[in-house]
């Protein structure tokens, strides 16, 4: 069992953290990670600063950091819909150097807009920062639907 795994404090149980473990699950089309614990599936989304710091100020994000950042405003949107009952796509545009922008809409609306940045170097101190940013992520969307329901629902 890797460090993080081991590691992992009860963050795990954090609803989005589990519709993200669910979500990265669903990929799995060969079973690989069915006897794999949360954690352990959601290992690479966990990267300390000293890592991140480590890599290149300027670099190409390779397609498995992509990945992950799919699966994450994925989860995002999914949780959402949950809370919601809306279904709530998200948008990702990058451009080779990992810029760009995502947008999570429900219907007409636009619920998350965010710049990303630096996508290579994409990853959470711990399971609780994850779970924090997720949750922050919902909750927003969830009361901008609130706010405009008549939108979201066009």
């Amino acid at each position: 069992m890797s460090d993080i795994a081991a590691a992992a404090p009860a963050a795990t149980d954090h609803p989005f953290v589990k519709m993200l473990a669910s979500l990265v699950r669903a990929a799995d089309s060969h079973g690989v990670w069915e006897r794999k614990s949360d954690a352990e599936v959601l290992a690479e989304f966990v990267v300390s600063r000293e890592e991140r710091r480590a890599r290149p100020i300027i670099d190409d994000p390779d397609p498995d950091i992509i990945d992950r950042v799919e699966a994450f405003y994925g989860a995002v949107g999914l949780a959402v819909e949950q809370a919601t009952g809306r279904v709530a796509s998200p948008i990702l545009k990058l451009n080779h150097e990992g810029f760009g922008r995502v947008l999570l809409t429900a219907g007409r609306l636009v619920v998350i807009s965010k710049t990303l940045r630096d996508v290579h170097r994409f990853g959470f101190d711990d399971f609780a920062a994850l779970a924090t940013a997720g949750g922050k992520m919902v909750d927003e969307a969830t009361a901008m639907i609130g706010r405009f329901p008549e939108v979201a629902d066009l």
